[in-house]
């Protein structure tokens, strides 16, 4: 089975949708066009991108809201912060200090915006900090 990315005018993907590899076929050879022109039959619109289920192209499989990046070719998440940016070659965002991996494998870490740091869940849970 085939996965399509419905894409809004901003190119946000807003559904998938499966399609038969059958349908994708022309004189036995898999065809993008042929499932865009079969959704477009189906929906009257042709803004329609094939997503990988196991990311071997676009980079990432499309999720609801993630976006479709012509320019990389790719589906990218939304980005999660400001001051994240696009690694271009992995279609994900990067934070501006990378996630600390230490001896204690048990933190569970989250990105705080307000300080451009990472802090343990569990101080927030506690009050100790107020995000």
């Amino acid at each position: 089975m085939a996965h399509f990315a419905e894409l809004d005018e901003n190119n946000v993907v807003v559904s998938i949708h499966v399609v038969n590899n059958d349908i994708l076929k022309i004189n036995d050879v898999e065809s993008e066009q042929a499932g865009v022109d079969f959704l477009n039959s189906l929906y009257g619109h042709s803004r329609w991108k094939q997503t990988s289920y196991n990311n071997s192209f676009r980079k990432n499989y499309a999720g609801i809201e993630s976006i479709y990046n012509e320019e990389i070719d790719a589906f990218v998440a939304k980005q999660p912060y400001p001051s994240w940016t696009l690694d271009e070659d992995s279609a994900t965002w990067i934070p501006p200090i990378p996630k600390p991996h230490g001896e204690d494998q048990s933190l569970d870490l989250v990105w705080n915006e307000s300080t451009n740091s990472w802090i343990d869940v569990s101080i927030l849970n506690a009050g100790v900090i107020n995000e």
